[in-house]
């Protein structure tokens, strides 16, 4: 459904009404960000590619053709879109402090502990998540937090299925050693040498 919204609120701009482009903004600008932040690592930053990313998505928005979903198209300028930030600004990435608060309502003591358990798993996965390379960083967010398939990563990233299917595996081993190297470190710290 949301296909047909989008393609009905693309032709409606493009034929001349400029205003329901802040329908779209309002419909993708989460999606955006997040991928904005998980490639470039910082806020500021982020929020900055973000909005030239919605520019570079008017600009271009005759040149979506409707072979893949729009959602599919946004992801790709956005994607470019920080490729071509990180090489002009060729820095290195930072760690990315995850914010923990939801905006859960919590309504009893077992479901708090359930919900700030849930809150710091998801934490440190975000966290080892960071170290990665941006590339393995923003593949693994889009499949895992964005529920992106493998076909849409690769039209996304400009990649063959098979490449993903092996940069999935490979990100998901890398993310596995972060992990272990982190909970060893944890659990030495918390229970001593």
């Amino acid at each position: 459904m949301t296909i047909k919204k989008d393609q009905l609120l693309i032709d409606q701009i493009l034929g001349g009404d400029k205003q329901i482009f802040s329908v779209l903004v309002d419909r993708y600008k989460n999606l955006v960000f997040t991928l904005c932040l998980r490639l470039l690592k910082n806020r500021e930053e982020a929020e900055e590619v973000a909005q030239d990313s919605f520019v570079k998505i008017y600009k271009s928005l005759n040149k979506f053709k409707g072979e893949a979903k729009f959602s599919t198209w946004v992801y790709r300028v956005t994607y470019n879109n920080c490729l071509d930030f990180l090489k002009a600004k060729k820095r290195k990435f930072q760690e990315l402090s995850v914010d923990a608060y939801d905006g859960f309502e919590i309504q009893d003591l077992d479901n708090a502990i359930d919900i700030l358990e849930e809150k710091e798993r998801k934490s440190a996965i975000l966290s080892c998540i960071n170290m990665l390379n941006e590339d393995d960083a923003f593949l693994l967010t889009l499949h895992y937090y964005e529920d992106q398939s493998v076909k849409e990563i690769a039209e996304i990233m400009n990649l063959s299925v098979a490449n993903v299917k092996v940069k999935l595996y490979r990100g998901r081993k890398q993310l596995a050693v972060i992990l272990k190297r982190r909970l060893s470190n944890d659990m030495l710290l918390n229970y001593g040498k």
